[in-house]
């Protein structure tokens, strides 16, 4: 039997975070409405962080264990993002290059909203599958940025962003795929996949988003629910109730997930209001844990929820986790593999949890002033130098070896680490 997934995965959520409850009630949301978002906290991005800093810093400490030989069987470095800054240019090659990875490799980007992640996983697997280069590996990076700004002259009490600001997140998921699947592997074949053409949400310019709401949640539904009858048509004896030790869901936020997860109880386990509360805390609260720190980061936001399943999950026993992946537009598919303890161990060596613990708290006055400073990295910026002097102490409040953007110049992107 073929054997590939995850060999190793990290998780980079920035260097500062905001709670958003003191968020909603800044904004003067509707406290009741805003609880049933489930969130907690949202990664921001600060002037000298963009989705090449939340990339490398994710992959580095997983690049950074390997021998110099593993190292060069790197022979592909996919991103996956709705973040990036060039039309032309990929960000796979300042990854590739901040890295330090052998020349030849492949090095491209993929985009489609927040699919992008697995799009570029299941590419991985494929690769690997193939064997057309055995012993090959592929480094997936899915990152994605959310830069909510305030217009000249305007001021962010009177931004229309409704609930969409507390929950848009910011960070990374690295992925190193190979046939070493320390950390997931993946049960091959076992995938469905459902999309069509919808407009729910899109991004009509670089730095706009739009969309429709209720569609966006409707859509969501529908594909989560093809997308897993056609992963039960393709794997014999498959059970939405019975086959799965966990769910990792697509999470915009915790509320949606638990609404999708309420649906599908009812619909293909025909189970009760209790039944599916006590199945939701068991089987999917522990993907919703860092997803709840974090934000929903897009692209990245299914493998978020991988690795805080993993993180979180009870695994002295192997289980089988579903994974359900969404973008807008749209593309979904359902897939799953099965999680060890030695995964588990792997994934908590790189302490995912005591990185987030360690985040900068942004004030509000700091965060609506950060909020005027997006527009300095606007899509299209040619020259600039990042400064964050009004966030003191944010840029080592990690303690740890962290990229940062030094400059632009001339358009190209010029990095520096610090600690």
């Amino acid at each position: 039997m073929s054997i590939v997934g995850i060999e190793a995965m990290n998780l980079f959520a920035g260097t500062a975070f905001l709670d958003v409850t003191k968020l909603a009630a800044h904004r003067q949301l509707d406290m009741s409405r805003f609880e049933n978002l489930l969130m907690k906290e949202k990664t921001v991005a600060l002037p000298y962080e963009d989705p090449i800093t939340f990339a490398v810093n994710a992959a580095k400490p997983i690049v950074d264990a390997l021998s110099p030989e593993e190292k060069d069987r790197i022979e592909m470095v996919i991103t996956c993002t709705e973040s990036s800054f060039d039309f032309g240019k990929s960000m796979s090659t300042y990854c590739h290059d901040l890295l330090g990875l052998n020349r030849n490799c492949r090095l491209f980007e993929l985009k489609n909203a927040c699919y992008s992640g697995v799009a570029g996983l299941q590419m991985a697997i494929n690769f690997v599958l193939s064997q057309t280069s055995p012993g090959g590996k592929v480094l997936v990076i899915a990152t994605d940025v959310s830069r909510f700004m305030v217009e000249e002259g305007g001021d962010a009490l009177s931004a229309d962003w409704s609930f969409a600001e507390p929950s848009g997140g910011s960070g990374a998921v690295a992925m190193l795929v190979s046939d070493r699947p320390h950390v997931f592997q993946i049960d091959v074949g076992a995938n469905g996949y459902y999309g069509f053409e919808v407009m729910d949400t899109c991004r009509p310019s670089a730095d706009t988003d739009a969309g429709d709401t209720d569609l966006s949640l409707l859509s969501y539904l529908n594909c989560c629910e093809n997308a897993y009858l056609e992963y039960q048509k393709r794997v014999d004896g498959a059970h939405f109730g019975d086959t799965f030790g966990y769910l990792a869901y697509h999470t915009p936020f915790g509320g949606m997930v638990k609404g999708a997860h309420r649906n599908m109880m009812r619909k293909l386990v025909k189970a009760k209001p209790a039944e599916i509360e006590i199945d939701f805390q068991t089987r999917v609260t522990p993907s919703l844990t860092h997803c709840q720190r974090v934000g929903n980061i897009m692209g990245a936001t299914a493998a978020l929820a991988l690795a805080s399943t993993i993180d979180n999950g009870d695994f002295d026993q192997p289980k089988r986790v579903g994974i359900f992946s969404y973008g807008s537009g749209c593309c979904s598919e359902f897939f799953s593999g099965v999680v060890r303890k030695e995964g588990q161990q792997r994934l908590r060596e790189l302490k995912i949890k005591e990185t987030l613990d360690k985040r900068y708290e942004l004030s509000m006055e700091q965060y609506d002033r950060l909020l005027e400073k997006s527009r300095e990295l606007k899509f299209g910026t040619r020259n600039m130098v990042p400064d964050a002097s009004f966030i003191a102490g944010a840029r080592t409040t990690l303690n740890q070896p962290t990229l940062l953007l030094k400059q632009i110049k001339e358009f190209h992107r010029e990095y520096e680490w610090v600690s």
